[in-house]
């Protein structure tokens, strides 16, 4: 049961395929309920929807009630639409999934099933049948994407800058950025445009001033300008001194690789290739909603102001600070910052 993508069964169900079931894994509970929407859509017209639509808990189904879900026929409509969320709570030796499999070996021709399951669980290998869709974290450009399509569903205005600004504010996680252009929506007048200062003034996090800005301005040995930002990033929601640290050390994993590779002799464009294809196939969490080529631009650049040993010391150093932000109840983030700025900067010199 070969896994598809969000991107092609939306597609598929823009153009009016409809499949009679649907398995829905993976750790993206955003683009599940999105999609769910999406077959709805499809599926049923609005004024259909009261009579047709079942939303169920696996929990709260046993085979008898489950059967009797998808066996019952739509009213004044064509097909009907049965969604159950958490097949994992489901015991594995559960009778209902004997009466699950021999549903799908037949399905009913008036009845859309969706079958989700929660996190990161992986789903029974048994279900065949069924179109699995396994939704995981998307891609910085799709990413985009998704925002400024989210935006205009919610009459938000927002400009490529501003997409720019909240992705780099907010991260890669949907819900919080549905959440934030939510609230960006209700704040803007109408025919507003929401740009990247805009954005700023109502998310509280300024253009360059994100812990991202601040790992650029370590690993490009902008001292004063890393020191600067200490104090903008740090009082930020979410922001600790050790997600900091965590976040600059990933950026110092890959400028070694960019370094080693200088030192081979290797052109920029070699550098910069191997680095997204770093980034792009370990997908750092700390990297979460940046470019992947912008950064492998960026960084490829950012290692020819190292040397091989000063990235060494440099992750010694980060890795100290690390521990002293962890094993300290009495840590000074904001020194413990600032000091680990300034030996990276001292090593420069040494």
């Amino acid at each position: 049961m070969a896994a598809q993508t969000f991107d092609s069964v939306y597609r598929a169900l823009k153009r009016g395929e409809i499949q009679p079931v649907y398995l829905l894994s993976g750790p993206e509970s955003s683009l599940k309920d999105e999609l769910v929407r999406a077959v709805a859509d499809a599926v049923l017209a609005p004024e259909a929807r009261d009579f047709n639509l079942d939303v169920r808990a696996a929990s709260d189904l046993d085979g008898e009630a489950f059967n009797a879900l998808v066996e019952t026929p739509p009213m004044l409509a064509e097909r009907r639409l049965v969604v159950v969320k958490g097949l994992e709570e489901w015991r594995s030796n559960a009778k209902v999934w004997q009466v699950v499999k021999r549903y799908l070996e037949r399905p009913s021709p008036w009845t859309v099933l969706v079958l989700t399951v929660a996190g990161e669980e992986s789903p029974d290998a048994a279900l065949k049948g069924a179109v699995q869709v396994e939704l995981t974290a998307l891609p910085p450009e799709r990413l985009r994407r998704w925002v400024s399509m989210r935006a205009e569903r919610a009459g938000l205005n927002l400009t490529p800058d501003g997409v720019e600004h909240l992705v780099d504010a907010v991260g890669n996680d949907l819900a919080a950025l549905s959440a934030e252009i939510d609230k960006l929506a209700a704040a803007a007048a109408d025919g507003e445009v929401t740009d990247a200062d805009r954005v700023g003034d109502l998310v509280g996090v300024r253009r360059g001033e994100t812990v991202h800005h601040w790992v650029d301005s370590v690993l490009q040995r902008e001292t004063s300008r890393a020191l600067e930002l200490i104090d903008c990033v740090l009082p930020q929601a979410g922001i600790t001194g050790v997600r900091m640290v965590s976040a600059l050390g990933t950026g110092l994993v890959v400028l070694r690789l960019a370094r080693a590779m200088w030192d081979a002799g290797s052109s920029r464009r070699e550098v910069e290739e191997a680095l997204y294809r770093d980034i792009a196939s370990t997908r750092p969490p700390e990297l979460r909603g940046r470019s992947w080529r912008e950064i492998s631009t960026r960084w490829a650049q950012s290692a020819q102001a190292w040397t091989a040993a000063e990235i060494t010391r440099a992750l010694r150093s980060a890795l100290a600070a690390d521990r002293a932000l962890k094993t300290s109840a009495l840590s000074d983030e904001r020194g413990t910052l600032s000091g680990l700025v300034l030996e990276l900067a001292q090593r420069r010199a040494a």
